[in-house]
């Protein structure tokens, strides 16, 4: 089996992630705690190694969606499968999601993250494919944004695969 050509390198995270950590532990400066909601599972490398670098007191919680697909082709709808454990009403949220393509997922997260009242609700992608996008959603704070490649590592897999590698590879799903 062949690994993933790379397309981010294990170097290039980890100076993008410390940058983003830097720059929330600027922001939130002046905060008591902010949240971190990771998306489930792609998310969870990439939020460990965030929080990690943080600076500031942060609480991190986990929740998962799931998309429908209609074949190979996703409607849009999303549902939730687990929720945030703790109330987030008055404070200061920050998604943390390993890919924003469609948007329909992150814009679904935000909405719903808002209608619990907290003191804001702000965004951090790792990978963003902007010309995907068919839902205008704003990410505060993005790693990188790529073309239309299928990804892996990093937390992100295709099948379950490939998802612990500590880099962002490219494969082709028909291979």
């Amino acid at each position: 089996m062949q690994l993933p050509k790379t397309m981010i390198s294990e170097e290039d995270i980890r100076k993008r992630v410390d940058e983003l950590a830097a720059q929330i532990s600027i922001d939130y400066a002046d905060k008591d705690e902010i949240v971190l909601v990771g998306v489930l599972k792609g998310a969870f490398i990439f939020l460990a190694d965030l929080s990690r670098r943080l600076s500031i007191p942060r609480h991190i919680e986990f929740i998962a969606v799931s998309s429908y697909e209609h074949g190979s082709t996703r409607s849009g709808a999303v549902r939730l499968v687990m929720d945030v454990r703790r109330s987030i009403e008055g404070k200061h949220v920050l998604i943390v999601e390993d890919i924003v393509d469609t948007g329909h997922t992150l814009h679904y997260l935000i909405d719903m993250l808002k209608s619990r009242n907290p003191a804001s609700v702000k965004t951090c992608t790792l990978l963003h494919k902007e010309h995907k996008t068919e839902v205008d959603v704003e990410i505060d704070y993005l790693g990188f944004s790529i073309g239309d490649e299928w990804v892996v590592g990093y937390g992100l897999d295709y099948d379950e695969k490939d998802r612990t590698l500590p880099y962002i590879g490219m494969i082709d799903p028909s291979d």
